[in-house]
């Protein structure tokens, strides 16, 4: 049975959150709302944290996803009262910055990669490969819209038009989340929404960090050489590393991998 003496002080103690992963792609690793939500609301709730850390290590993925996470950190952040620090390892580009925008203030080592502040979509057009091997696609629809961007049928102009739209919209979401959370922080005359990604140097020059540090220093330097730290993470099933599970796995991690790979990671 443990005591508790009122009259001896508590030592300070700071919520560490692993955000590592590509976000909202198939497979055990990746980050999403859903499996976040209750990791996070340990983290705010437990022991009442002087600080929740963030340990952001993303290429970022799904903007919804991304704007989900974010916003549940800013909601329990500002009910509970309690500052957010990011901390960036290898990379929080797109999404991933996305996440490091959701926090008070971002610390990222020297070699970390952070911006990408953009939106993309990729796919593939298979349809002179069809037509070489003979096959004949067969699409039936009710709505002209219905069958946007197909793969197997050459591209259209006006489906093009209304993709470029999407994005366009997505990434004034994403520039408005930026522009709210870093403030005055940016630099205004740097154009700081084209996509780019430069390292953490750079990146504080342009106000998308705060400056470099890494998480155990900072956290002692701010609350003492006796803080504590508590992790939090998602806990993965036994049963979920057997069966199918494997072949998705398998799959997203190849996705995640290009997904590091397009910052040199």
């Amino acid at each position: 049975m443990k005591l508790s003496l009122p009259f001896l002080k508590k030592q300070p103690c700071v919520a560490v959150v692993r955000l590592s992963g590509a976000i909202g792609m198939a497979g055990r690793g990746s980050l999403n709302d859903a499996t976040l939500a209750p990791v996070l609301e340990k983290a705010f709730r437990k022991g009442k944290p002087v600080a929740v850390a963030l340990e952001i290590n993303s290429p970022g993925g799904s903007p919804v996803q991304s704007s989900l996470i974010g916003a549940r950190i800013r909601r329990l952040s500002e009910e509970l009262n309690i500052p957010v620090i990011g901390f960036v390892e290898d990379v929080a580009a797109s999404g991933g910055y996305w996440l490091a925008a959701s926090a008070d203030e971002i610390w990222a080592d020297d070699s970390s990669v952070l911006g990408s502040i953009g939106v993309i979509s990729a796919g593939f057009g298979a349809h002179v490969f069809l037509a070489r091997q003979g096959f004949e696609r067969r699409v039936h629809t009710a709505g002209q819209s219905k069958s946007m961007l197909d793969p197997f049928a050459p591209e259209k102009k006006e489906d093009v038009a209304r993709l470029e739209g999407l994005l366009h919209d997505i990434h004034e979401n994403f520039t408005a989340h930026v522009k709210a959370r870093r403030g005055d922080k940016l630099d205004r005359s740097a154009d700081l929404f084209t996509g780019e990604v430069w390292l953490a140097r750079r990146a504080k020059e342009l106000g998308l960090i705060d400056g470099i540090a890494h998480l155990k220093p900072k956290m002692q330097e701010r609350f003492g050489d006796k803080v504590k730290f508590r992790r939090y993470g998602v806990r993965k099933p036994i049963w979920s590393r057997f069966g199918a599970m494997l072949a998705q796995d398998a799959v997203a991690g190849l996705e995640e991998r290009a997904a590091y790979a397009r910052f040199g990671l």
